[in-house]
């Protein structure tokens, strides 16, 4: 009798385990269709109300990227090599990607950040909703939010970001790479001790809290520190140290 008891009370938790995994299973798969339907391709529309094209996904961001220039860019660059610095191509790039780019938007958020009206209605990543306050502490702090006046005034810039791999370990490619204008790294890429392969050179270095370097010697001292906010958490890191609290 003990038995029968116990392969019945088996079976009802199996059955039940059964109807909750189909159950999370089902909200699983409505979730990725409705994640399917917002991402689908609409027709978008520029800054001046032209349709842009069904290339284009909700937010406007052209679809499929590749390595070829399109042909208005062809044209107006026929002479684009490597090297070359062509005065307005990014900017005529980042256009045909994203219609909807902005040129006066701020490369940094500055003390003018309250009206940019798009990114304060999205949360981090995406966007600075809700950190008003927190941002405004920081930039009354921080007065150097740009680049140097000296990059600022050229008017176009070569520039190249450092990833972090081993693929640049004994490349020797150092001196090419600090022949750039701006060198981004990111996060506690070490730069000391591997300036032949990787340069010495630091414009800015793009961080988050958790890779950021946690040793204020090991930073470059002509560099400008960026934070890459992710998640709210993130700004006020930024503000226990500028104004040099207990995180």
């Amino acid at each position: 009798m003990g038995l029968l008891v116990f392969m019945r009370n088996l079976l009802l938790a199996l059955c039940l385990f059964l109807v909750l995994g189909f159950l999370y299973y089902s909200a699983w798969k409505l979730h990725l269709l409705r994640w399917e339907d917002s991402n689908s391709v609409v027709l978008s529309f520029d800054s001046v109300g032209h349709t842009i094209g069904s290339e284009y996904d909700k937010l406007g961001f052209l679809l499929n990227l590749d390595s070829k220039l399109p042909p208005e860019l062809i044209s107006k660059y026929a002479n684009f090599s490597e090297g070359v610095c062509k005065p307005g191509y990014a900017s005529a790039l980042m256009t045909v990607i994203f219609p909807k780019f902005s040129k006066p938007a701020p490369m940094f958020l500055d003390d003018s950040f309250r009206k940019w009206a798009r990114i304060r209605d999205f949360v981090p990543p995406f966007g600075i909703k809700g950190q008003d306050n927190l941002i405004k502490a920081i930039l009354s702090a921080t007065k150097d939010y740009r680049l140097t006046p000296a990059l600022d005034s050229l008017s176009c810039r070569r520039c190249i970001i450092v990833g972090n791999g081993g693929v640049l370990a004994n490349k020797s490619l150092g001196l090419k790479i600090d022949d750039y204008d701006v060198v981004v790294r990111l996060n506690s890429a070490p730069v000391k001790g591997f300036e032949k392969d990787v340069g010495g050179k630091t414009t800015l270095r793009i961080t988050y809290p958790e890779g950021a370097i946690q040793k204020m010697e090991q930073y470059e001292k002509d560099s400008l520190f960026v934070l890459a906010g992710f998640k709210w958490q993130d700004f006020k890191w930024l503000k226990y140290i500028v104004y040099k609290e207990k995180v």
